[in-house]
């Protein structure tokens, strides 16, 4: 039997981050939250999950700096969930290290299979180059 994947949740809105796991757990992810950068190094100590939904916004440490923080340190995806719409915004996100970026308002659905496909591509082996015929 395989694990649950495990999703932390970096959100300092309660409703989005409530919202986003009362969503996620029933559809077999493990979920963990945190409201800021401080609490997302706390939940880090249990553990590194397989995947980080980041808000930009949020106090203290913005979320372009602790994706860079993870990035630098961690073996995880990353997903931008986040009301910074601009192409600024998305280009520095996927910049420092995201692998996706998602802007609010969306629809929980389209969240899910995006972490799905995440995930599948960060899983996937990598390709090697296809075998050459050897000339006769």
């Amino acid at each position: 039997m395989t694990e649950p994947t495990r999703v932390l949740i970096v959100e300092d809105d309660p409703q989005i981050r409530a919202m986003l796991a009362d969503y996620l757990a029933p559809h077999g992810f493990e979920v963990a939250v945190a409201g800021n950068g401080a609490e997302m190094r706390t939940r880090l100590d249990g553990g590194v999950p397989d995947i980080v939904l980041l808000d930009v916004t949020l106090p203290g440490e913005d979320g372009l700096s602790i994706a860079r923080f993870l990035r630098e340190r961690h073996d995880v995806a990353i997903i931008m969930v986040t009301g910074a719409s601009d192409v600024v915004d998305r280009v520095a996100g996927l910049e420092v290290g995201a692998d996706d970026y998602v802007t609010k308002p969306f629809d929980l659905r389209e969240l899910r299979a995006r972490i799905k496909s995440v995930l599948r591509r960060r899983r996937a082996p990598a390709h090697s180059p296809p075998a050459v015929a050897a000339a006769t």
